[in-house]
């Protein structure tokens, strides 16, 4: 028999930001440290887990948003890893809805991007809290406080 959880152990996050940001390269590394995956999936080699597209695998690129769970101090944690790119916006859209939180990514060397603002925007519209996370620090060229100011 499968073990019910109460309500208030289960969490609902979306990672959320512009392309190539890094959504699902730390959906990956939630994944892997949490325990749910032995290896994590690289974007650039087409082994991401969230990639599960063909097309997704090819491009490199997030094109659906994709659902999985992880367990953390012993709450059941639903991930929903959205696309980045402008046309998919409607999937981000779609995925906000029934988010209890998100992550939003912003890539510490190519700053906020029109996309990541269009992402707070809908987050807002639909009253999803949501915290920054500055990604990619170890780049050359990388600014943390030019990002947080803007």
């Amino acid at each position: 028999m499968p073990r019910v959880l109460p309500l208030e152990r289960i969490r609902n996050i979306g990672i959320a930001a512009h392309i190539d940001a890094g959504k699902t390269t730390t959906t990956e590394r939630i994944l892997f440290y949490t325990g749910r995956i032995h290896r994590p999936g690289e974007v650039d080699e087409g082994t991401a887990t969230m990639d599960w597209m063909v097309q997704e695998q090819e491009r490199g690129i997030t094109i659906t948003s994709a659902a999985t769970f992880c367990v953390w101090r012993d709450h059941y944690i639903n991930i929903i890893d959205t696309p980045g790119h402008v046309d998919f916006t409607v999937e981000v859209e779609r995925s906000l809805r029934v988010l209890d939180g998100v992550v939003a990514i912003f890539c510490a060397v190519a700053g906020v991007q029109p996309q990541s603002e269009t992402v707070w925007r809908q987050a807002d519209k639909y009253r999803v809290p949501r915290i920054a996370y500055v990604n990619k620090m170890d780049r050359v060229g990388a600014d943390f406080h030019e990002v947080v100011h803007k």
